[in-house]
C-alpha cells in the first residue's frame, strides 16, 4: 500500500472561493474559468435507438441541459452517434455530446468522429478488473503503464486533430486492479488512476481535460475531488499544468429524496468550496428530473461564490486547522454532555451529545405554543407518523416572559401525549435564570459586546439550575471577511473563558451564520487550538426556500458537508407549514444523517440513473425492490443496471443486483458473485432468500 500524502487543504477552507481553472470548450459550450456552471445529463436510451435518443436528448435541452452524455458500448453504438448527431442539427438542436466509453477504445476513437467530447474511464478503457490480489514490482508497474498508454494515445491524437475535449472520469467502483493492488479501494487510486492518463495527455500535448472523481459514498467523492485538486496544484508548483477544470457528481445516489440529499451532500460541498465547473445529478429517474435539481444546487453555490468576491480580506488565524485530515473522515473528538429536563430526570429525558454518542436529530418549532394541548397533539401525531425515527429534541424561542410562562404547560402536554425529547430554550442571557427546571439546555446567544464576567454569571446559573448550556455564536451572519471573521473568533474565545467556570462541563457550542460552512470550520479550528472538545450542534435555519425541495437542497448541502468534514454531534432543522409536518422534517434530519453515513436509520439503496447500457428497467425495478426491503435497517442493496460500476459497488454494499445480461441477473454479496444468470422474473425472491441466508433479513411489521 502507498504511504500517506501529507497536503494542505485545497484552497481556504474558512473564506472558499472558485478555484481558478482554464477554459475547457465542448462544442459551443465553455466550461471552466469565469463561466457559469455548466449542466450536463446523460440519456437512458438504447443508443442504437436513434429516434429515442434523439427524442429525448431534444428533452434534456428544452429542459435546460447544456452537455448530454450517451453511452456508446460498442462500435456499432459509437456509428449511431454519427446519425443522432445529424438527426439534432436537422432539428435544430446544438447541444453538445459526450460518447461515454467503457472497456471498447476502439468505440471510443469512432465517437469521437460525432461528438464535442470524449469520457473514458481509467479503470477500465485499457486495464481490467476482476480483483485479483497480486504485487506489482516498479518494472511491471513501469510496464504496464506504457501498455496503457500505447492504448491511449490514438484516441488523444485523433482528440487534438479534431478539436474534441476529454473527461477522465474515474469511478470509485470501477478502479482497476492494479491500481488497488498499489492503492486499495481508496480516494487516492481514483486520483492516481487519473493522473496517470494526464501524464500522457500532457506528453502529448493534448491539455482540453476535464476530470471526475465519482462515487456514490458523499464522504468519498468529496475527498476524492479534494486530494485531485491538492495533487493538481503540487503539479502547478513544479511548472505543470495544475488547473484542469472539474466535472462533479455523486454517482449511483438514487431516487427520491435520498439521491436528491446524496447528490446535494456530495456537489453542494464540493461546490461551496469551489471546486466544481460542471456537474450532473445522477437520479434513477428520467433523466430530465436531473435538470432542475442540479440547477438549484449550482445556483445557489453560484450566488455564494459572488458574494465571496466581493469580500475579501486577510482572515485571523484560528491557530489550528479545522480537521486532522481533509482527504480521510474522521469525526472531530468532543465530550459527552449529558442533557435532562432536571436532575432527577426519567432516563427517558435524557439525552447524550458528542462523546461516542451518535448525532442527535432535534428539531426547531418556533415560540412557546399559544394552545399548548392543540400543539401537543400535532406533535405526537406527526412522530407517531414516522415511528422509524425518534426526534431527541426540541428547541423553543422564548423571546420574552410571556413566551417563558408558556413552556411549562407545553411540556406538561407533551409528557400528556407521550412526546419525551428534551427540551432546549433559546433565549435570552436576562431570561435565562428566569427558565429553572424548565428545560434541559439553556441556548443563550454569546452577544459580541458581553464581557466575560456576565457570561461567566450566566454559566454559574447554568450549573446551578443543572441544566446544559448551549453557547449561540450569534451576530456574525457569515465570516467570509475579516471583521466578520474576527468577531466570530473573539465570540468563541468569550464564550470558552466563560465555560471554564464551568470546567467546561455540560457546554456546546452553536452557529447560526448566513454561511454555516466556512463559520463552523472557523469556530471548530479555534475551538481545537484552545483544546475545547464541546460538542458542536448544527443549526440549520430556513432561508424561506421557494419549495420543500429547495429547503432539502439547502439542508443537505450545509449539514452534509460539515457531517462530512466530521464536525457535528447533532443537527437541528426548523419545522416548515406547521407542527403537522414535523415528521418530514424529523425524517428530512435522519435522511441527511445517513446520506453523509452518520446514522443509518433505513435501507440504504445504491442504483444508477439508467443509461443505453442497462439491461432491465431500473427505475421500476429500484421501486419494486425498495418496496419489499426498504424496512431493512442498516442494510446497504446496490442495484446496477450492468457491469461497469456494478462489481465494484458491490464492495460498499452488503448485497447486488446486477443486470449480466438481456432478462438476467447476476446477485452479489460484496463484491463476490454468488448467483449468476437468474432470470430478473425470480431475481427479487432470489435476493430476498440471499438476505435471510446472511442473516439480515427481518419480516416487515
Amino acid at each position: 500500500m502507498s504511504e500517506r500524502l501529507e497536503l494542505p487543504f485545497p484552497g481556504d477552507p474558512f473564506a472558499p472561493r472558485r478555484r481558478p481553472t482554464r477554459v475547457v470548450r465542448v462544442g459551443d459550450v465553455a466550461l471552466g474559468g469565469d463561466n457559469p456552471i455548466r449542466i450536463q445529463s446523460m440519456t437512458t436510451t438504447d443508443t442504437q435507438d436513434v429516434a429515442a435518443t434523439v427524442a429525448q436528448t431534444e428533452r434534456l435541452a428544452a429542459a435546460g441541459c447544456e452537455i448530454v452524455r450517451i453511452t456508446a458500448p460498442s462500435v456499432r453504438d459509437a456509428e449511431a452517434l454519427g446519425e443522432i448527431r445529424a438527426e439534432l442539427f436537422r432539428r435544430g438542436v446544438r447541444v453538445p455530446l459526450v460518447a461515454d466509453i467503457h472497456f471498447t477504445p476502439n468505440a471510443a476513437l469512432v465517437a469521437a468522429e460525432h461528438v464535442e467530447k470524449v469520457r473514458i474511464n481509467p479503470g477500465n478503457f485499457a486495464d481490467k478488473k476482476k480483483f485479483e490480489v497480486r504485487d506489482y514490482d516498479d518494472a511491471q508497474w513501469d510496464d504496464e503503464l506504457a501498455r496503457v498508454a500505447d492504448r491511449f494515445r490514438p484516441l488523444l491524437r485523433r482528440c487534438k486533430e479534431l478539436g474534441r475535449a476529454l473527461r477522465i472520469g474515474t469511478n470509485h467502483g470501477s478502479l482497476s486492479d492494479r491500481v488497488m493492488n498499489r492503492y486499495g479501494d481508496t480516494p487516492r487510486g481514483m486520483v492516481e488512476s487519473a493522473l496517470e492518463f494526464l501524464d500522457v495527455c500532457e506528453d502529448e500535448g493534448f491539455y482540453d481535460v476535464v476530470f471526475s472523481m465519482k462515487a456514490s459514498n458523499p464522504q468519498v467523492a468529496i475527498q476524492a475531488y479534494r486530494l485531485l485538486a491538492a495533487l493538481l496544484s503540487a503539479r502547478a508548483r513544479q511548472g505543470k499544468p495544475g488547473d484542469y477544470p472539474f466535472h462533479v457528481g455523486v454517482t449511483e445516489a438514487g431516487d427520491g429524496e435520498d439521491g436528491r440529499i446524496k447528490s446535494a451532500i456530495g456537489i453542494g460541498s464540493l461546490l461551496a468550496d469551489g471546486l466544481g465547473d460542471t456537474i450532473r445529478v445522477s437520479l434513477t429517474e428520467d433523466p430530465v428530473k436531473e435538470v432542475p435539481v442540479a440547477r438549484a444546487i449550482a445556483q445557489r453555490v453560484e450566488s455564494r461564490w459572488a458574494d465571496a468576491e466581493r469580500s475579501r480580506g486577510a482572515l485571523p488565524d484560528p491557530g489550528a486547522p479545522f480537521v486532522d485530515d481533509p482527504y480521510e473522515h474522521a469525526r472531530r473528538a468532543s465530550e459527552c454532555v449529558a442533557s435532562a429536563a432536571a436532575v432527577d430526570a426519567k432516563p427517558a429525558q435524557v439525552l447524550e451529545i458528542g462523546g461516542d454518542a451518535p448525532v442527535r436529530a432535534e428539531l426547531s418549532i418556533g415560540a412557546p405554543p399559544t394552545d399548548p394541548e392543540a400543539a401537543a397533539w400535532r406533535l405526537a401525531d406527526a412522530f407517531g407518523a414516522r415511528r422509524e425515527v425518534a426526534c431527541e429534541g426540541l428547541r423553543l424561542d422564548v423571546a420574552d416572559e410571556a413566551a417563558l410562562e408558556r413552556v411549562q404547560p407545553f411540556a406538561e402536554a407533551l409528557a400528556r401525549h407521550g412526546v419525551t425529547a428534551p427540551l432546549a430554550l433559546q433565549m435570552s442571557s436576562e431570561l435565562a435564570p428566569h427558565a429553572k427546571d424548565l428545560a434541559a439546555r439553556w441556548i443563550v446567544p454569546v452577544a459580541l459586546d458581553a464581557d466575560v464576567v456576565t457570561v461567566s454569571a450566566l454559566a454559574r446559573a447554568a450549573e446551578a439550575a443543572g441544566v446544559a448550556l448551549e453557547w449561540s455564536l450569534a451576530g456574525a451572519a457569515t465570516p467570509s471577511g475579516p471583521t466578520a471573521a474576527n468577531a466570530l473568533v473573539a465570540a468563541v474565545e468569550r464564550a470558552w473563558e466563560a465555560s471554564r467556570v464551568l470546567g467546561h462541563r455540560r457546554v456546546l457550542v452553536s452557529v447560526e451564520a448566513e454561511r454555516p460552512v466556512p463559520a463552523l470550520r472557523l469556530v471548530a479550528a479555534r475551538m481545537r487550538a484552545l483544546d475545547w472538545r464541546a460538542p458542536i450542534v448544527l443549526v440549520h435555519r430556513s432561508e424561506h426556500a421557494a419549495s420543500d425541495e429547495s429547503e432539502l437542497l439547502h439542508a443537505s448541502t450545509d449539514l452534509g458537508a460539515l457531517l462530512c468534514d466530521g464536525i457535528g454531534d447533532a443537527v437541528a432543522l426548523p419545522v416548515r407549514g406547521g407542527l403537522e409536518r414535523a415528521g418530514d422534517a424529523l425524517a428530512l434530519a435522519y435522511r441527511i444523517l445517513q446520506g453523509a453515513r452518520q446514522r443509518t436509520t433505513w435501507t440504504e439503496f445504491i442504483s444508477c440513473p439508467s443509461c443505453g447500457r442497462t439491461l432491465f428497467d431500473l427505475e421500476e425495478t429500484t421501486a419494486r425492490i425498495k418496496a419489499q426491503t426498504q424496512h431493512l435497517k442498516g442494510v446497504k442493496i446496490a442495484i446496477m443496471g450492468c457491469i461497469v460500476n456494478g462489481p465494484g459497488e458491490m464492495a460498499d454494499a452488503d448485497f447486488g443486483y446486477v443486470g449480466s445480461g438481456p432478462g438476467v441477473v447476476n446477485l452479489y454479496v460484496g463484491h463476490d458473485c454468488v448467483e449468476r444468470h437468474v432470470p430478473q422474473a425470480q431475481a427479487d425472491a432470489c435476493l430476498i432468500d440471499l438476505i435471510r441466508r446472511h442473516g439480515r433479513w427481518v419480516e416487515p411489521e
